[in-house]
């Protein structure tokens, strides 16, 4: 919590175990407590690429791979917390503030735990649209464990558990993950770099 800026850190509290707790008044007990989880973020990313506000929740599950039940709790997190909107069918992100915890907060409340070489799907520096962008430093990979992947390289661990098959099935999700990895464990530039084309992607 040192390093982070006033505003962000008095607005919410790290755990040790990778969640986030806003607190919010309560009329009980003064002050309510509740954890975000790294899933909760990848969902936020998905909905606020989309020109489609009103994607079914059970659509959302099926290209996420998370169960329904699951998305719905994290949609009311992120509700809670205040990222997300929900009117009827309409789901609007709150992108300002979406943007403002990912550039500020995400490498301190979900960071990168590293591991070893293993197969799996490149993420950060190693994807696109980094890639193309930065030069080879001759050093591993950053990659997803992932059964089906191609490439070896250093394991990251990922927002959530399923985010190597659903980025595999949309391009534009995959880009957006991978620059958030960049933001959570890449060095200055590679981190820079993936904020301001983070910031273009969610159209901020």
């Amino acid at each position: 919590m040192r390093n982070l800026p006033v505003k962000l850190a008095k607005a919410l509290a790290v755990s040790p175990c990778g969640l986030f707790n806003f607190q919010f008044p309560n009329w009980k007990s003064g002050l309510t407590m509740f954890s975000m989880q790294g899933q909760d973020i990848a969902i936020l990313l998905k909905l606020a690429i989309r020109d489609d506000r009103s994607l079914p929740s059970k659509d959302l599950a099926a290209s996420l791979f998370i169960s329904p039940s699951e998305i719905s709790k994290a949609l009311r997190r992120c509700v809670n917390s205040g990222l997300l909107y929900i009117s009827g069918a309409e789901k609007r992100v709150n992108r300002t503030g979406l943007f403002e915890f990912l550039e500020h907060g995400l490498r301190y409340v979900f960071p990168p735990a590293m591991g070893s070489l293993v197969r799996g799907v490149p993420t950060a520096a190693a994807a696109e649209p980094l890639k193309s962008r930065l030069l080879e430093d001759g050093e591993p990979p950053v990659v997803w464990r992932f059964a089906e992947g191609t490439v070896r390289g250093i394991a990251i661990a990922p927002l959530y558990k399923a985010a190597p098959r659903a980025a595999l099935h949309d391009s534009s999700f995959y880009a957006v993950l991978a620059l958030a990895d960049a933001i959570r464990g890449g060095r200055t530039r590679e981190r820079n770099l993936a904020i301001e084309l983070l910031k273009k992607e969610l159209h901020v």
